[in-house]
């Protein structure tokens, strides 16, 4: 085995470690995009909360899977860094309209049938929005591992 691909078989072993342990801290945080129809400004607090550090820690993943992608395929790690932005631009619609209902979480209740065309907007928003959020990150996810099994396989074997 040559130098290069020797180092880059023991930089891609350092950095598959490294996303190993964020992708365990990701795991145990296990945020859940379903959102429920609780008018209590505790509860969407509590929304806002967890979802804050899942994103981040989400972030902290997704830019160490660039950084082994781009090892490999700067082409293709290009391409990953859009999604990530992408993801990062998700989230902040998504914490906007959790907050949205946070200042008003009546807005949440599908049975009130005095609500404004505006709540009942919110109400569709944060349906689409945490859906939006979740297909996109499986999609991330599917495409790195996709990823793993065309390129790193080999390197680390």
């Amino acid at each position: 085995m040559s130098p290069d691909q020797e180092n880059l078989k023991k930089s891609a072993k350092e950095y598959s470690e490294k996303l190993a342990n964020l992708g365990m801290e990701l795991g145990k945080i296990q945020f859940s995009y379903k959102m429920e129809e609780k008018p209590s400004k505790e509860y969407w607090q509590k929304k806002i909360d967890d979802f804050k550090k899942y994103n981040e820690k989400g972030m902290e993943y997704y830019n160490q899977t660039y950084s082994l992608m781009n090892l490999v395929n700067k082409e293709q790690s290009q391409i990953f860094l859009l999604s990530t932005s992408k993801f990062r631009q998700l989230g902040l619609k998504l914490i906007e309209v959790m907050e949205k209902i946070k200042e008003n979480p009546s807005i949440i209740d599908s049975k009130d049938k005095q609500q404004s065309q505006w709540s009942k907007e919110i109400r569709d928003q944060i349906t689409e929005h945490s859906n939006t959020c979740l297909h996109h990150e499986k999609n991330m996810n599917a495409s790195f591992r996709e990823f793993c099994e065309k390129h790193l396989k080999k390197i680390l074997e």
